[in-house]
């Protein structure tokens, strides 16, 4: 084969062992994300034994690196954590959604990030959905989890629906989402800033649902190549099949562009802000009483 394309057999070994090198590093990288997101209070040690019965062989220098650079290194409980002194330079917000009752677009909107694998390398989808409609109203995709990719996301979801004051942006407590660039943009828009607390993935889970059913329907659904291929895919996924078809049973077996056609009929007072209710704690109450 060589003789016939002209290529030397030491440049063929050469390509093909950078090739293969790159789908074993994507392999072991794999491996180590779902043993560490599986059992979350794993530290390195343990990850690298649970890999060891799996019959992974890499070094545990390699097996480090990459957990630190995909952010999965456990951290270390301690007894008491003084919370006004920790060494955090972005501010944290209070949890706002959950006392929200919804009656219109563009009162809440949540936000997350999450990875997707390639062939040969993994990527990070960042999203903005509209959780009264559950339309997915701004999403990017990158090779890094920088503020940029966040940004592009929520700047994409303000050009097109541009919502009025008192609109509440929910996310988890990422800097990507405490930074000084994301918090500002929405600041100009005069929206209000919420945060789920740590450990609770369900306080965002309007988000969380609507990454599952992208990973069961679409991404589990095929292998990709490369970015390029992924973000044609994405497009026709996001705005032709979900957000134009996709019956949820949460919306009255609609789609969300049917639930917000529906909404905009019947809708009596446009631009008005989320009703927030205040729970009485039993034990409060009883102290006043």
């Amino acid at each position: 084969m060589c003789q016939i394309t002209g290529v030397s057999r030491a440049s063929y070994y050469r390509e093909w062992e950078k090739k293969a090198g790159l789908q074993e590093e994507t392999e072991l990288r794999d491996q180590i994300q779902k043993v560490s997101l599986r059992i979350r209070h794993y530290g390195r040690r343990r990850v690298i034994e649970e890999l060891r019965k799996q019959g992974c062989t890499a070094s545990q220098h390699k097996i480090r690196k990459m957990l630190k650079e995909d952010n999965l290194l456990a951290v270390r409980k301690r007894k008491f954590v003084v919370t006004t002194k920790k060494n955090n330079q972005f501010r944290v917000y209070p949890n706002l959604a959950e006392r929200l009752e919804l009656t219109d677009l563009n009162q809440l909107w949540v936000a997350d990030i999450t990875y997707i694998r390639l062939r040969e390398e993994f990527v990070y989808l960042a999203v903005v959905l509209d959780a009264f409609s559950r339309k997915v109203v701004g999403w990017a995709l990158g090779r890094d989890l920088k503020t940029s990719l966040a940004l592009e996301a929520l700047q994409k979801a303000l050009d097109s629906r541009r919502p009025g004051p008192g609109l509440v942006h929910h996310s988890d407590q990422g800097c990507q989402y405490a930074c000084h660039a994301y918090v500002e943009l929405l600041d100009r828009y005069k929206a209000f800033m919420s945060m789920s607390r740590p450990g609770r993935p369900w306080e965002n889970g309007r988000c969380e649902s609507f990454i599952k059913t992208l990973k069961q329907e679409e991404i589990y659904a095929r292998p990709y190549q490369d970015l390029p291929e992924l973000e044609q895919h994405m497009e026709e996924f996001m705005d032709q099949f979900y957000n134009r078809e996709r019956l949820h049973s949460a919306l009255g077996y609609r789609s969300p562009e049917e639930f917000e056609a529906k909404v905009a009929r019947e809708r009596s007072a446009q631009g008005m802000p989320a009703a927030l209710t205040l729970t009485q704690h039993k034990e409060v109450y009883s102290h006043v009483r």
